[in-house]
């Protein structure tokens, strides 16, 4: 028996009901969209949203975005039962007689191939987002951005190896670095089919946070672009007895007495933020995740992050307060952040001995 309730989320309500897949935790995700696009700030874009559920994401955006920021959207769902509840929740935010809107009932894939080129397409399914991703990259104008979700965390964070091999072409590493390791492998996945296509797909914001991922590419057309991305694409090696850690296009490599590294990959070694847009984005919606990104993006050429208490461990240290750590790194010239992937972590573009070193001193 379908039972409808109504929920708001931020200013928009909507109808759900127990047919229909709706998600209280990716309200961030859809507010960070929405906090995106504003910063972009451009006019008359054609939007796609290929997997539209209750139709939430499509209310806010016609809702809260400048009417002249959108020219056209695609609102679709594959199932019926989504659409007619999509249907309900234009009608109560008195959106049914816009005529920007296009809702269909069909294949998402489908759907993208049919039309022109688009300027925004999200890809927020549950799961993988793999069988959306082609047609999306095809259909994706340029300097159009493309937004893609992923919630199969095991797979790209090394939890489940062979999944991660299949679905990604590439293997995470399961330790404190997983999740960034999987947002990269995510974005290795997707520019590989850009190239695909010429398009050269460039991560400008990028987060994982409550068991998901979500990166915003932005396309820019051209074979050289394209082979400059992949060129950017290595496995990360990681000693688990000293915590160093490098990038390298083949993946073997010894340390420490001529132990194997660890590896993981191959992936994205780029930068995973455009800073200007990490910076207006915190501006429009400023919480503990776009801070911590708006600092992170300042640094460049990064080995990922350190976390403190795995050095702690190792090392035989106190494990020092992340404040107290940044304060010790920043008295030394070394640029140096808190990471959004983790309480403990701190992101800076040193070696991990210059870094220890630097702790160190705190307890000498």
């Amino acid at each position: 028996m379908t039972v409808n309730k109504k929920i708001t989320e931020q200013n928009t309500t909507i109808f759900i009901n127990n047919d229909v897949f709706y998600n209280k935790k990716m309200e961030l995700n859809r507010n960070i969209s929405i906090a995106l696009l504003k910063a972009i700030n451009r006019k008359n874009m054609v939007v796609c949203l290929p997997m539209a559920a209750t139709g939430i994401r499509a209310v806010r955006m016609l809702k809260e975005l400048p009417k002249n920021m959108i020219k056209e959207m695609n609102v679709n769902d594959i199932d019926k039962k989504a659409v007619k509840n999509i249907k309900q929740n234009l009608k109560l935010n008195k959106l049914e007689k816009d005529k920007r809107i296009k809702l269909t009932n069909k294949d998402g894939r489908l759907l993208i191939l049919e039309q022109g080129g688009y300027d925004y397409i999200d890809i927020d399914p549950f799961g993988s987002p793999n069988t959306m991703l082609d047609s999306a990259i095809l259909k994706l104008s340029r300097e159009g951005i493309l937004a893609v979700t992923a919630t199969d965390t095991g797979a790209l964070a090394g939890t489940h190896v062979r999944a991660g091999l299949r679905k990604y072409w590439a293997k995470g590493m399961k330790n404190e670095l997983m999740h960034e390791i999987g947002l990269r492998i995510l974005i290795r996945r997707v520019q590989l089919i850009g190239a695909d296509h010429e398009k050269a797909l460039y991560p400008i914001y990028a987060f994982a946070t409550q068991h998901y991922y979500r990166v915003f590419f932005i396309c820019r057309k051209g074979r050289k672009l394209a082979d400059e991305v992949v060129k950017e694409h290595s496995y990360l090696l990681y000693c688990k007895k000293c915590l160093s850690r490098h990038f390298n296009k083949i993946n073997s490599y010894s340390c420490c007495k001529k132990i194997p590294m660890q590896w993981a990959g191959p992936m994205w070694t780029g930068q995973l933020w455009d800073k200007d847009l990490a910076a207006k984005i915190y501006n429009l919606l400023p919480n503990d995740i776009t801070h911590k990104i708006r600092q992170e993006s300042e640094i460049k050429d990064s080995l990922l992050f350190y976390d403190l208490h795995k050095i702690a461990k190792y090392y035989r240290l106190p494990p020092p307060k992340t404040e107290d750590a940044l304060i010790k790194l920043k008295q030394n010239k070394i640029k140096a952040t808190p990471t959004h992937f983790s309480d403990t972590g701190i992101r800076t573009n040193i070696k991990i001995k210059q870094f220890i070193n630097t702790i160190k001193k705190k307890f000498a």
